[in-house]
């Protein structure tokens, strides 16, 4: 009996031993993390919460380019040669490919009255067709009339089925993205043999082009001017010199119109995107007048801005509207030279540098073909 009393004493003083050992072993546990409690706690309205990786994907790709990365700059392809050789840039026309070759493409950014060349270092196969949203639609150079879209940041691409096969001359391609159905749109727009308009449309992802009905016959004189994606259309300069029209195609409707200009348009004056509108910028003698158009159907032309020139500035094409910092670039005619126009302080300037032929308005995004997924909601 005074044995099993003390076995049980001896039980009784280790239990209560080993409980105070584990309360004392989970307050030094605890310590810590109510101090990392308290900092969280002063620290709230500077912690960012935690949020899954495909969760800020998406939330990127919704964000305006602008907000990603805001630089406007033109993008054009080289041809890396031999050393000791010159790298000529590639002209607009039918080129024949050679799979060993070797392209890169190259940018020139705009920043601060300055601009620089610089490389992505990513390789290409082909020219470059068209560029939108920070995608670059390109000859894939594969196959015969194989065209590829690129995110040079992301580095991501897509091959695109083989559309109509038509000289290079006769053949004009636009790349845009329609917000009333979703899709990024490439359309091809060709001469055939009997010197109709022909337009044919392929959803980037879809299988097969779509043909749509194309201009009426006349409008096209000549399909070398790059089309500008605005104000949810396509719009083509059809003539090289005394154009009083423009031949716009609504991405929604995939329907052509015929839309006046305010004045008859030489071959020193240009369409631009400004902003979300259509600017026509043309020269009136020794002045510069800038034009605004804010929709295809029952719009007028208004006068946005007259660009007074100083001295002989004569020929001066405007290449690229900046949307940050409201710059407008300009080439010159006769050297080649950049010069920057600035609308707060009404001032044209000589930009260093030279822009490559063939160039493209760009602007790096995160942006992807593919329609984004809910994965937040």
């Amino acid at each position: 009996m005074a044995k099993a009393a003390g076995n049980n004493g001896v039980n009784l003083m280790r239990l209560l031993q080993e409980r105070a050992l584990s309360k004392k072993g989970k307050e030094e546990e605890r310590q810590p993390q109510n101090v990392l409690e308290q900092k969280q706690q002063q620290d709230t309205d500077t912690v960012v919460p935690y949020l899954p990786k495909d969760c800020v994907s998406n939330i990127l790709v919704r964000l305006p380019i602008e907000s990603l990365i805001p630089k406007s700059m033109l993008v054009s392809v080289l041809y890396e040669g031999q050393p000791n050789h010159p790298a000529p840039i590639l002209p607009f026309g039918g080129l024949t490919f050679n799979r060993t070759l070797k392209f890169s493409i190259q940018f020139i950014e705009f920043k601060e009255g300055n601009s620089r060349l610089a490389k992505y270092k990513i390789s290409c196969l082909g020219k470059i067709r068209a560029s939108y949203n920070g995608l670059l639609l390109m000859d894939s150079a594969m196959k015969r009339g194989g065209l590829m879209v690129v995110n040079p940041i992301t580095r991501k691409w897509i091959y695109l089925p083989v559309g109509s096969l038509v000289p290079p001359h006769a053949e004009s391609y636009g790349f845009a993205y329609s917000d009333v159905t979703g899709d990024y749109k490439v359309v091809h727009l060709f001469r055939d043999e009997l010197g109709y308009m022909n337009c044919e449309i392929l959803n980037v992802g879809a299988k097969y082009w779509k043909e749509v009905n194309g201009p009426a016959f006349g409008l096209f004189g000549w399909l070398g001017y790059i089309p500008v994606s605005a104000i949810r259309a396509l719009h083509w300069i059809p003539q090289i010199d005394h154009c009083d029209y423009l031949v716009s195609l609504e991405l929604g409707n995939e329907k052509f119109h015929k839309v006046p200009l305010p004045k008859s348009c030489r071959t020193h004056d240009m369409i631009l995107e400004m902003g979300t509108f259509l600017s026509f910028v043309a020269h009136e003698e020794l002045d510069i007048d800038i034009w605004i158009l804010k929709g295809v159907h029952d719009e007028a032309w208004t006068k946005h801005h007259r660009i007074r020139t100083i001295g002989c500035v004569l020929h001066m094409v405007p290449i690229l509207s900046l949307k940050i910092g409201e710059d407008m670039i300009f080439t010159r005619e006769e050297d080649g030279s950049l010069h920057a126009y600035d609308f707060k302080q009404g001032l044209m300037r000589k930009v260093q540098g030279q822009i490559p032929p063939t160039s493209f308005p760009h602007i790096n995004s995160l942006i992807w073909w593919e329609k984004a997924l809910d994965v937040c909601d």
